[in-house]
């Protein structure tokens, strides 16, 4: 029973930040709505017994890809704009959204019970990889790629955001 508990609890808590997030004026707290999402979906991976994933799913998505956003942010110095509450990209975004939601939940809410419900099983492959294994020797070379690519991109952000200096009266 706590095991869907757990689900249920982290479950709602990512709804709500995604949600919040849609529905946000302000995007430094929309990323922050976003980082709430992430955790929750790390307390998710935790209930399903995959300590790696919830480490990996804090640290780089809650934390780095986070930090990134955060700098595009502010770089940007976006503005909020006056709340148009209907307009027409409003309305159309709104339609695609609860006919996703609609088509996502189909299967779930129309689908024929089974008359006995089987136990579920579990099976892991007896001969699983090592992922730090794996990921730090095969993977070596595209991995740090990748961090050179956000560095790279982190950089340019700055360089466009940069203002130019004005110079008084020469």
């Amino acid at each position: 029973m706590s095991e869907a508990l757990s689900f249920y609890f982290f479950g709602s808590i990512a709804l709500l930040g995604g949600v919040n997030l849609l529905f946000c004026k302000n995007p430094v707290h929309g990323a922050l709505f976003l980082v709430c999402s992430f955790l929750a979906i790390a307390g998710l991976f935790l209930g399903l017994n995959s300590g790696l994933l919830a480490a990996i799913q804090v640290m780089v998505y809650a934390g780095a890809i986070m930090v990134l956003f955060l700098f595009v942010i502010l770089l940007l110095n976006l503005e909020v704009e006056p709340h148009q509450w209907m307009s027409p990209a409003r309305v159309a975004s709104a339609l695609v959204a609860i006919t996703t939601i609609g088509l996502v939940l189909q299967p779930f809410l129309f689908a024929p019970k089974p008359a006995v419900e089987a136990e579920p099983s579990l099976v892991v492959p007896p001969t699983a990889p090592n992922v730090a294994e794996v990921l730090f020797r095969q993977y070596a070379l595209p991995f740090e790629v990748v961090s050179l690519l956000l560095l790279v991109s982190m950089v340019g952000a700055i360089h466009l955001a940069r203002r130019p200096q004005r110079t008084e009266g020469v």
